[in-house]
């Protein structure tokens, strides 16, 4: 009976030492934080922030197509069966109006010329012998010598012998032109954009040898939609972007009078001013039409986190929380972004960081975003 009742006595002993210590681990972790009990919760990031601005934006709406040559000529042999002998011009070149381009071996056509020049020598001469015949034909008209029938066939045979020379001459005219045709010429001032003309190659009449892009000018072929097509007129300011997101200006030259059956898109050209050299035929293109100036509520492009198709702006509440915001943007200007909707005017949303934070996050905000932050309602207010 003595063994049993001492049991819970030292249970309740042990019990006792362990509370005591536990309380005296306490209250030496407290002393060591100054009285004060750990901070379990930390900042995820440290931000800078930024709110909505207003300001006058002009409106453009986009639209995408390829930038073409303006017109594009093409330059082929205008003799037959010639051989070329040289090649002058290559991809790339800027050429001048009549500049050679590239030349045929002469022997064929200076031999032809020959042969010409050699007909009308040899019909000048029958027309001299076939106008001495007629006119002693003619003087014994009245002696009874000839007979009226024999008169008329000299007569006749001086207007036939006439003829052929004409026709030699005419052919040695050709001939002489032909000639000429031993230099390819530029039709106008442009650049080389293609070549298929290869020293020693024969060439048949008509066949291309180069293609220039006249003037060296550009134009865009935008798809606008048949809803968007108001917004266009002819002399209308349009900002074309590369593939490398280099700027070139331009302006409506023309709409085409039709809409695409297969597409129901207007297909509108746009003059470049391609001084830079930035455009190139056979590029796609994205162009950006001016419209008049309207109001923006924009945010910095680093504001807004695009995730799922959806864009995101992460709003700092006064515990300096962060709760993700859906918004719609619209458009661009610069290092800014309009946000359309689903943002109020005075919010105060992370300007950068943004695509490091997830919703409920706590931040700590940079001291000279802060002020800038907290100057910007009194400045409006002002």
């Amino acid at each position: 009976m003595k063994l049993s009742s001492s049991k819970p006595v030292r249970i309740a002993l042990v019990t006792v030492a362990v509370g005591a210590a536990l309380s005296g681990t306490v209250a030496l972790v407290r002393a060591a934080d100054g009285g004060k009990a750990p901070a379990t919760a930390k900042p995820a990031l440290t931000v800078t922030l930024a709110t909505p601005e207003k300001a006058d934006w002009p409106g453009v709406f986009s639209a995408s197509g390829n930038i073409v040559a303006w017109q594009e000529a093409i330059i082929g042999a205008e003799a037959n069966g010639l051989r070329i002998n040289d090649v002058r011009a290559q991809v790339g070149d800027r050429v001048q109006a009549g500049q050679v381009l590239a030349t045929f071996a002469p022997e064929t056509l200076e031999a032809e010329l020959a042969q010409a020049k050699a007909q009308v020598a040899e019909a000048e001469a029958a027309v001299a012998e076939a106008n001495a015949n007629a006119d002693r034909a003619r003087t014994l008209e009245n002696t009874g010598a000839l007979s009226a029938q024999q008169i008329q066939q000299f007569v006749t045979a001086a207007k036939t012998a006439e003829a052929r020379l004409a026709a030699a001459r005419a052919l040695a005219k050709a001939s002489a032109v032909r000639a000429g045709y031993t230099e390819v010429r530029a039709p106008d001032s442009g650049t080389i954009s293609a070549r298929t003309a290869t020293v020693g190659q024969v060439v048949m009449g008509g066949q291309e040898l180069f293609r220039m892009v006249r003037r060296n000018r550009l134009e865009w072929r935008g798809e606008v939609t048949a809803a968007e097509l108001p917004k266009v007129a002819a002399g209308q300011a349009v900002t074309v972007y590369t593939p490398a997101g280099q700027a070139v200006p331009g302006k409506v030259r023309v709409i085409a009078p039709t809409v695409d059956p297969t597409t129901r898109n207007v297909q509108v050209m746009v003059d470049l001013d391609n001084a830079s050299g930035a455009a190139r035929a056979g590029m796609f293109g994205r162009g950006e039409f001016a419209l008049p100036k309207s109001a923006a509520l924009s945010l910095p492009q680093q504001s807004v986190v695009v995730k799922d198709g959806s864009a995101y702006v992460f709003v700092v509440k006064p515990d300096l929380r962060v709760s993700a915001q859906k918004v719609t943007i619209g458009r661009r200007n610069g290092e800014r972004i309009e946000v359309v909707g689903g943002l109020p005017a005075d919010a105060r949303v992370v300007a950068k960081g943004a695509g490091f934070l997830n919703d409920g996050d706590l931040v700590a905000v940079a001291p000279q975003a802060a002020t800038t932050a907290a100057a910007a309602p009194a400045k409006a207010a002002k």
